[in-house]
């Protein structure tokens, strides 16, 4: 399938930026979800496998084009110095501790996975078995960082007002009695409706209150200075980023794809 947004990344945008005189600097937030071969029948766009042997080629590209990864913790109001990238995976596959981790743990890359917590030791999510408590536990006395992605992954803007409330907190109060740590981190499920200003305050205003400190959701960039802390871009990966599109994405190359995808949700909303 032809992929317009690879077209005009790497043979527009790109070669625009480059030319750009204006600072361009951010932070990609890789995001990740399953790391297997299962296969997929939807547009590239919208696929979560990347092959393991894919995501071992993009993580030796991040080591080898110097890049460090941090935490999102340390996405403070100045950017750290040289070449920073944060990887996140939503769900909580079992397929990281079998696939994912051996990789990350050769390049002495870290991560933060977001569980869907009514998932853990239960029943398959997307028909893909989750990771359990024990793996989890494991992973995370090696450094990898967990955080909050629902309890029950709903489309949490369908949902009534205190349901949403109790999604936030249920997962985090679990994750937090399991790991017996402070979770900060919270991912949202499914498509972020950013159209919905509303639901934007809302939700940043929850999660607060829920004791977040960052929220990530599937908005498209690369992260900068003073944006929301609850409300934070990240950058789509999976098996259809080759090394000239996986390196355009981190150079904010893919920022674009953002404007005309919100304009389209806002116009869907208005004739809705």
């Amino acid at each position: 399938m032809s992929r317009i947004d690879r077209l005009l990344t790497i043979y527009y945008f790109n070669p625009l930026r480059r030319l750009a005189l204006t600072n361009q600097s951010g932070i990609p937030i890789l995001m990740y979800h399953s790391i297997s071969s299962a296969e997929e029948r939807v547009h590239p766009y919208y696929r979560i496998n990347t092959l393991p042997e894919v995501f071992a080629d993009q993580m030796r590209f991040l080591a080898r084009q110097g890049y460090k990864t941090i935490g999102l913790e340390e996405l403070t109001a100045k950017e750290p110095d040289g070449k920073s990238v944060v990887i996140t995976f939503d769900d909580g596959y079992s397929d990281f501790y079998f696939k994912a981790f051996p990789i990350l743990e050769r390049y002495g890359f870290r991560a933060t996975v977001f569980l869907a917590t009514a998932y853990v030791e239960g029943e398959p999510f997307s028909g893909r078995p989750c990771l359990t408590w024990k793996q989890i536990r494991e992973l995370s006395g090696a450094g990898i960082a967990f955080g909050s992605h629902t309890h029950t992954h709903p489309q949490l803007r369908n949902l009534e007002r205190p349901a949403i409330v109790q999604e936030l907190k249920r997962s985090k109060e679990i994750i937090e009695d399991r790991l017996g740590s402070a979770v900060a981190h919270f991912s949202y499920p499914y498509r972020f409706p950013e159209e919905d200003e509303e639901f934007k305050s809302f939700i940043a205003e929850e999660l607060i209150n829920a004791g977040y400190i960052r929220g990530v959701t599937t908005v498209i960039g690369r992260y900068r200075t003073g944006d929301n802390q609850m409300l934070i871009k990240r950058l789509p990966i999976n098996s259809e980023d080759d090394e000239t599109f996986f390196d355009a994405k981190l150079e904010g190359s893919y920022d674009w794809l953002r404007t005309p995808q919100y304009l389209v949700k806002r116009l869907r909303s208005i004739v809705s």
